[in-house]
């Protein structure tokens, strides 16, 4: 293909989807809360306990003897969804993987002891309900509970995977999807939904009795005519902030969102439940809320009493949101001492690219700095805890498209954060990504209907396309050190009390660092991205690190034109990998096939249609699991390979009549088979720009990396060396 060719279909693409200095490490440990719900031998939560450090109080694994630390056992995974992060109790490990797929396996020897199948996949109804697998489970006394991506909250008996109850938590049809970890804290099973992307349904977080099944509470985030007990105080502080109210004349909602889906913190203490709460819906505010207003609770971080769910105290960190930005990041909790005093405080790093200090008992703002590049705040007001918006950030009734950092994408994502008493410092993966903003186009332009607003998140901009784990000390908020990771989605994190922080990369490399100087000490050749964050436990006095393998979570197709230097199939090696000193299991690398696209000869380009077809893949939500431009990120195929779109029976068998739904597609019947024959052509296209834009992307040795698995260990690693 010609390069008029490939820049045309760029354009097209853009048209379709248009409408440091080094801070010296603080080495004073903090002082250290008390352990509280976790046995220091488990991990039996999302971030371990209700603190969500994401660290583990085991040193048997140091910085001393890191370099002996081999694989100890692993268990090949089916192809689809994995990153996430495992749990540990009982002597089990949990797993789940693509659509509420839960499996126990022995935590010393990777022997399965049984499995489960949300069924998720036979009862969707949606594309919503099955564009992300599950990012985590919970455990408690002796119960595994997960919740299916299209809303289901189950309790499993731990020894044996029989379902103890079930229940469904979505009230309505409106369009919701879960795929964030519940929690158990206190008793009670804590859940939320995503969403608010595509609909202004009402956010909520519910939580039931981890006993019974029974709903204790139910806390609404945005205002609504649904008043329960829980929100009596709640819906008379939002109301306030909706000056012009939610609805439209004919009594629908206008305006909504404020889901949580993935955030939620505990201080048993204080019987608070942290919640993390996101976007508004539409995007525009002017469009959800004309008279304007702060739109409560929108982008906030809100404290609730655990037994009640009554409102306690709300920081919002994006007043009268309207750039995606949301608090679903994790939430960490700990005693720091500032200005001579231990104070027990949250800290943050939402999307919106600064880190964030609050106290924990009364929501006051203690202090705020920027952890990447922003451009839509200068700074946070120290008096008020409120934003200096930058002139000109709002794009209602501003010509064109500018540019506003951090992107959709946040400079800080899901992928957990961690945070070391003994350093100080919380470890950050770091995103620094721009895009493209202003305001909605009349007849279309958005990634997905409705949104009123013209966003490309993955624009081409300098510095952008970057990621990096940061070690940040939250006491003087200045950063300890940083290094930069390869592509733009960097996996989660670990800290350990050996000194260590765990983190796997989209290379395909799970790698140990120095936790006070981020040296690296060793690494894995894993054969595959990682993405979702590691655990460590012990066992007989043995202890084990463990991750789970694979690529994705990326959501809305993000991310995918920053990685695409590393190959990240969706059938690349999926796989649970557990760690301990002088462990003796091998994997064999895995030597993938090089990708070609499929022999097309009839196919003859029209710009025109390449451009509609263009159109169709990016407000009809292919681009949510397919990848920006169609460049899979590891979540789904990537089309450009697929045989399908070179026969169009085939093609409409899966796409609209749903033949590959039990593989994680979902059927699409509202396409026309017009559109559907546009769509295929688009892809055809895309298919045909591979060669040329392969040679574009070249890695460091001026060779195309065509596959991370490649089969040569990297040093550290104890795959077998092949000849």
């Amino acid at each position: 293909m010609t390069p008029g060719i490939v820049r045309t279909l760029a354009g097209y693409l853009l048209a379709a989807l248009m409408p440091l200095a080094l801070a010296a490490c603080d080495r004073t440990a903090q002082p250290v809360e008390p352990e509280m719900t976790a046995n220091p031998d488990e991990w039996p939560s999302w971030g371990r306990n209700g603190l969500e450090t994401h660290y583990s109080p085991l040193d048997e694994i140091d910085t001393g003897n890191v370099t002996d630390l081999a694989l100890s056992w692993h268990y090949d995974l089916e192809p689809g969804y994995t990153p996430s992060t495992p749990l540990m109790a009982e002597s089990k490990v949990f797993i789940t993987t693509g659509h509420s797929h839960i499996r126990a396996f022995d935590a010393e020897t990777g022997r399965e002891l049984w499995e489960y199948d949300g069924g998720t996949r036979e009862r969707a109804t949606s594309s919503l309900q099955m564009t992300w697998g599950n990012k985590g489970i919970g455990y408690s006394d002796g119960h595994v509970f997960l919740v299916t991506t299209d809303g289901y909250v189950i309790s499993l008996d731990a020894k044996s995977g029989k379902e103890a109850w079930k229940t469904y938590d979505f009230p309505d049809d409106a369009p919701r999807n879960a795929n964030g970890a519940p929690r158990v804290f206190g008793g009670k099973v804590i859940v939320g939904f995503g969403g608010a992307d595509i609909s202004p349904s009402r956010g909520f977080v519910t939580a039931y009795d981890a006993k019974t099944g029974k709903r204790a509470w139910r806390f609404y985030t945005v205002p609504g005519d649904e008043v329960t007990p829980a929100g009596r105080k709640a819906e008379a502080v939002m109301r306030k902030t909706w000056p012009g109210g939610w609805k439209n004349p004919d009594g629908t909602r206008r305006g909504g969102g404020g889901t949580a889906w993935n955030a939620f913190s505990y201080d048993p203490e204080l019987n608070y439940i942290y919640l993390g709460v996101g976007n508004g819906f539409p995007y525009a505010q002017h469009l959800r809320s004309p008279e304007g207003g702060d739109n409560l609770f929108l982008a906030s971080i809100v404290a609730v009493d655990a037994d009640t769910g009554e409102y306690k105290w709300h920081y919002q960190v994006c007043p009268a949101e309207q750039w995606d930005c949301t608090a679903t990041t994790d939430m960490t909790l700990a005693t720091l001492k500032i200005d001579g005093r231990d104070r027990k405080v949250l800290m943050q790093a939402p999307k919106n690219g600064f880190f964030y200090v609050l106290d924990r008992k009364t929501g006051e703002f203690i202090s705020a700095e920027k952890i990447a590049k922003v451009t839509w705040a200068e700074r946070i007001d120290a008096k008020t805890g409120r934003p200096v918006e930058n002139p000109g950030i709002r794009y209602q009734g501003k010509p064109g498209l500018f540019e506003l950092w951090p992107g959709p994408t946040g400079a800080h994502s899901w992928m957990p954060q961690a945070y070391s008493p003994q350093t100080g410092l919380v470890y950050i993966p770091v995103l620094e990504q721009g895009a493209l903003i202003g305001e909605g186009q009349e007849g279309g332009g958005e990634i997905a209907a409705g949104m009123g607003v013209t966003l490309i998140p993955e624009v081409e901009l300098p510095d952008g396309r970057k990621s990096f784990l940061k070690a940040w000390n939250p006491v003087t908020q200045t950063e300890a050190w940083r290094v930069e990771l390869p592509g733009t989605w960097p996996g989660g994190v670990m800290a350990t009390a050996g000194g260590l922080v765990f983190q796997g990369q989209i290379d395909g490399r799970f790698v140990a660092r120095d936790a006070r100087t981020g040296k690296e000490l060793w690494s894995f050749k894993t054969e595959s991205p990682i993405v979702g964050a590691p655990i460590s436990y012990r066992v007989n006095g043995r202890q084990y690190v463990t991750v789970i393998t694979g690529s994705g979570g990326q959501g809305a197709g993000m991310q995918t034109l920053g990685s695409q230097a590393f190959r990240t199939d969706y059938r690349l090696p999926r796989r649970v990998l557990t760690f301990a000193i002088g462990g003796t299991d091998t994997v064999q690398p895995v030597a993938m096939p090089e990708r070609v696209p499929p022999e097309d000869p009839q196919f003859q380009p029209d710009p025109e249609r390449i451009g509609a077809g263009a159109m169709l893949f990016g407000t009809r939500s292919c681009v949510v699991c397919h990848g920006w431009n169609a460049i899979g990120g590891g979540a789904a195929p990537d089309l450009r390979f697929s045989p399908i779109i070179t026969d169009a029976a085939t093609f409409k068998a899966v796409v609209k009549e749903g033949a590959l739904k039990m593989n994680g597609m979902p059927p699409f019947p509202n396409f026309t088979d017009e559109e559907l024959e546009t769509l295929r052509f688009y892809l055809r296209a895309r298919a045909r720009a591979v060669p040329e834009e392969q040679k574009a992307h070249l890695d460091k040795s001026g060779t195309v990396q065509k596959n991370t698995a490649a089969s040569r260990p990297v040093p550290g690693s104890r795959l077998p060396r092949t000849g």
